[in-house]
């Protein structure tokens, strides 16, 4: 039996598709106050306004170094980045970050007959079912754009959820690194994903999302997506496939873009 948390956030702030059964995507996308959707999945609405300047990371993420200036020790902060250090098999491509939610799959905590996968998870020390569809030829997707790229996951939602999710749907091992919502600058109420903290040059980095308040730092690397939930006749990562082709021969994705944007 669910927990009267559960039950009143569904009835309070949930919009379930009588014909699926899913939860709609203001649910999962749009903000809402205290609930566990809000808690665990992540996107939340761009405001308007002029294009803000990326905040620095938290002190947390910049460690002191000392340096020495007229015999003096002085203490100098350096910026970390939020990846590892490219890997051999990756040596000159570009960067893709990729979401995950409405990009690569669709959760839901309503039962699903057609689950792709079905993962536990803890909130509030009670365990909940949560129901993940994968959309359509996400595997190829995923298979291609693994070799042409260096690819990473970067979503708002924990890493308690979307963990486990990643282990079920990247089985190959696509994926060189995983960011989950810590990784994220909270900004006038959106979870944005800056690039510019990666540790890649951002003329070789691309960002896959479906949310144009995750890239609002940097609107000039993104590849938009439709969001998915559960049209079981969507082809949209297929038909991405060779915008990507193209993108992954290029010196300068800004360029290429441009070229994209303007046929």
């Amino acid at each position: 039996m669910e927990s009267s948390v559960i039950t009143q956030v569904q009835k309070e702030d949930v919009q379930v598709s009588p014909k699926t059964g899913q939860v709609s995507q203001s649910a999962l996308k749009q903000p809402r106050s205290c609930n566990i959707f809000k808690a665990l999945f992540c996107c939340l609405k761009v405001q308007d306004g002029p294009k803000p300047s990326p905040p620095l990371p938290p002190p947390s993420q910049q460690p002191l170094l000392e340096s020495q200036e007229n015999g003096m020790v002085v203490k100098v902060t350096a910026e970390v980045s939020l990846l590892p250090e490219v890997k051999a098999q990756d040596e000159g491509k570009i960067c893709v970050v990729i979401d995950l939610d409405e990009t690569l799959v669709h959760s839901s905590f309503k039962p699903i007959s057609n689950a792709d996968f079905i993962v536990p998870v803890e909130i509030e020390g009670t365990t909940h079912q949560v129901y993940v569809l994968k959309r359509p030829y996400v595997d190829e997707f995923l298979q291609r754009m693994g070799e042409m790229f260096e690819c990473v996951l970067f979503t708002a939602s924990l890493s308690k959820y979307a963990d486990p999710v990643t282990d079920l749907l990247d089985q190959c091992g696509i994926f060189r690194a995983r960011l989950f919502r810590e990784s994220c600058v909270f900004h006038q109420g959106c979870y944005v994903k800056d690039l510019s903290r990666l540790g890649r040059e951002l003329h070789k980095t691309l960002i896959l999302d479906n949310s144009p308040a995750s890239y609002i730092f940097h609107p000039n690397n993104a590849v938009p997506v439709v969001s998915w939930f559960d049209d079981v006749d969507d082809a949209e990562l297929l038909h991405l496939l060779p915008v990507f082709e193209e993108l992954s021969k290029a010196e300068n994705v800004y360029t290429h873009l441009d070229q994209l944007r303007g046929q």
